[in-house]
């Protein structure tokens, strides 16, 4: 019974319990019947509400972000900054940078970047300190000691001293070593008393000296073991290059397809954390050399160059591109016409006078495209001891008419000015490039209106050269590096005018006592008031023997693609002082958060 009982309960139980779920179930049906499906037309006729609602979240949450965008943007403000890969490109060849040696473009332009020199020439007109820290002269100017700053380096890690200064200087006097300086080091004496001290010692004062110093230093540890008659042959001079300068060489390469002049060459450099003006922002420089000036001006057009060293007018393409920016980089150098005044027509006093009269300079310079100073006299506007009292004879065609006149020259039928059967005849030289063929062809019309049959003569480099060390013309022209100081000597002086020393500069064969003596003593004095009364008499004899006719200031053409942050394009001494500041050249741009 009990059993029995037991499970009549428990099937009670189990009927009871389905019977609940049944009534939960339907239960949950009337519910979810009632309040959802029952209601959901509802939510249909309120959805455009509801989605306006979600949109205007969507807008607001949007609003906030963009302004917060915005407000992150007003903050920030576009900056250079470091990095990035220099590409310049130079004309010529690549031969020797040694800087005792650097001579064309492309040597100078990577001597200057690999080799540090004691002083740089400024754009302001002043010396630099480089690897010096300074100088002192003893009081009659012929004794300058040279203080080095401490713990100087080599890009290969070895100190550099004073005995790597001297050994420099010692190598450019050594004849065996065939520096092209070697003249200008002549009799001076060299020494190193400490490891920061340099004492130079001059057999007379000579007030230009301390603008000597700014030439490359070599290492001693590398180069004394060499041959002083290998020197210039030394690998070291292009492979294995190490300076103090701000880049340090990495690798050589040349790409040749068989044509010569078709031939390009990549010196690639990359900064060097020792350098003394601070270690370079840029990521690497590489000077591109190009064997023609088409090569050249292509690879700058097709953007493959940051910038190009333009010593030919590119095509004119080149610099009206959009982007591209011209640097007119004005040197501290003189373009004249030297005329050989020891033969042929020229020799005459009166006919050098009259070309002068006879030559509307302003009018050539106007056609130069470029803003560029006159050159009235042998010193630069701006120079210690420059007076324009004694400047050259302005243009007047009426006067140089006159002086030929005066001076017996009488014009035949064909408007040619003879003397004695002698017709007033002669070459101009000059290098072949488009703005000597420009000046060149500006000067034979002007001449030929006071009936001077003037020839012109244009020359290749090496025939130019040629010409130049030979004096090999009846007039030239040319330009000549005058930098910071007044001291022209070389280029004036009677004792400079041989044609059998390649190193004298007198193009004009120019000998005057009274100018020899005023030359002499200008150099020798160290104070700018003395100094400027002692060029006087010089001044004034070149003006009355015009043995030469002013020009004009050249310049470098500097064109970049793009801005150069840092570029300096102040008045130069040379074409490779662009570099004075290269450390501090920046190409690339970014936003950053004040």
């Amino acid at each position: 019974m009990g059993l029995r009982f037991i499970r009549l309960r428990f099937h009670r139980r189990i009927r009871r319990s389905q019977k609940q779920v049944e009534e939960m179930g339907s239960e949950a049906e009337r519910q979810l019947e009632r309040h959802f499906f029952d209601r959901f037309g509802n939510l249909l006729a309120v959805r455009r509400f509801i989605l306006a609602w979600v949109g205007l979240l969507v807008l607001l949450a949007g609003s906030v972000l963009a302004q917060n965008l915005a407000l992150n943007t007003y903050y920030q403000t576009l900056r250079t900054i470091p990095g990035g890969i220099y590409n310049e490109g130079v004309p010529g060849r690549f031969t020797n940078a040694n800087p005792i040696y650097a001579t064309s473009e492309a040597d100078t332009a990577v001597s200057r970047l690999v080799f540090a020199s004691l002083f740089t020439a400024g754009n302001q007109g002043t010396l630099q300190p480089e690897l010096a820290s300074g100088y002192s002269v003893n009081n009659i100017g012929t004794v300058y000691t040279v203080h080095l700053k401490p713990h100087l380096k080599w890009q290969d890690g070895q100190p550099l001293t004073s005995s790597d200064v001297v050994f420099t200087y010692k190598a450019i006097q050594n004849p065996d070593d065939q520096s092209p300086l070697q003249g200008s080091w002549e009799s001076i004496g060299v020494s190193a008393p400490d490891p920061l001290t340099v004492v130079f010692t001059l057999p007379d004062p000579l007030a230009s000296f301390p603008y000597s110093l700014t030439n490359g230093i070599v290492p001693k540890h590398l180069l004394a073991s060499i041959p002083p008659v290998d020197l210039r042959s030394a690998d070291f001079n292009t492979v294995h290059l190490v300076g103090a300068g701000p880049f340090a060489l990495q690798a050589l390469q040349v790409n040749s397809n068989g044509n010569p002049d078709n031939d390009k060459e990549q010196i690639a450099l990359v900064p060097f954390a020792g350098f003394e003006g601070g270690k370079p922002k840029l990521d690497k420089f590489v000077v591109n050399v190009y064997a023609s000036q088409a090569q050249l001006s292509n690879a700058f057009n097709n953007g493959q160059l940051t910038a190009m060293e333009a010593v030919n007018l590119p095509a004119q393409s080149v610099p009206t591109k959009p982007g591209v920016i011209d640097n007119s980089m004005i040197l501290r150098a003189a373009n004249m016409v030297f005329f050989k005044t020891t033969s042929g027509v020229l020799a005459d006093t009166q006919v050098r006078q009259a070309l002068v009269s006879g030559t509307n300079v302003p009018d050539i310079i106007k056609k130069l495209g470029y803003d560029t100073p006159q050159v009235r006299e042998p010193l630069l506007y701006g120079q210690v001891a420059y007076d324009p009292a004694y400047a050259q004879a302005p243009y007047d065609q009426a006067a140089a008419q006159k002086l030929l006149t005066a001076d017996g020259w009488t014009v035949d039928r064909r408007g040619i000015r003879t003397k004695a059967g002698q017709p007033l005849a002669f070459a101009l030289s000059a290098a072949d490039t488009p703005e000597n063929h420009l000046v060149a062809g500006s000067l034979q019309k002007q001449w030929r209106a006071l009936g001077v049959q003037l020839s012109l003569e244009y020359l290749g480099t090496v025939d130019f050269q040629n010409a130049l060390t030979y004096h090999n013309y009846n007039a030239v022209l040319n330009g000549i590096s005058i930098g910071i100081d007044p001291d022209v000597f070389v280029y004036w002086a009677s004792s400079q005018a041989s044609i059998s020393a390649t190193n004298d500069l007198n193009f004009s064969e120019y000998k005057n006592p009274d100018a020899d003596s005023a030359l002499e003593a200008g150099r020798t004095r160290l104070e700018p008031l003395l100094r400027t009364i002692k060029y006087q008499p010089f001044l004034q004899a070149w003006q009355q023997d015009a043995p030469a006719l002013g020009l004009y200031q050249p310049r470098l053409l500097y064109l970049t693609n793009g801005l150069v942050y840092g570029l300096q394009t102040g008045p130069l001494v040379s074409s490779a002082d662009r570099f004075n500041n290269v450390q501090n050249w920046e190409i690339r741009q970014a936003k950053v958060t004040d």
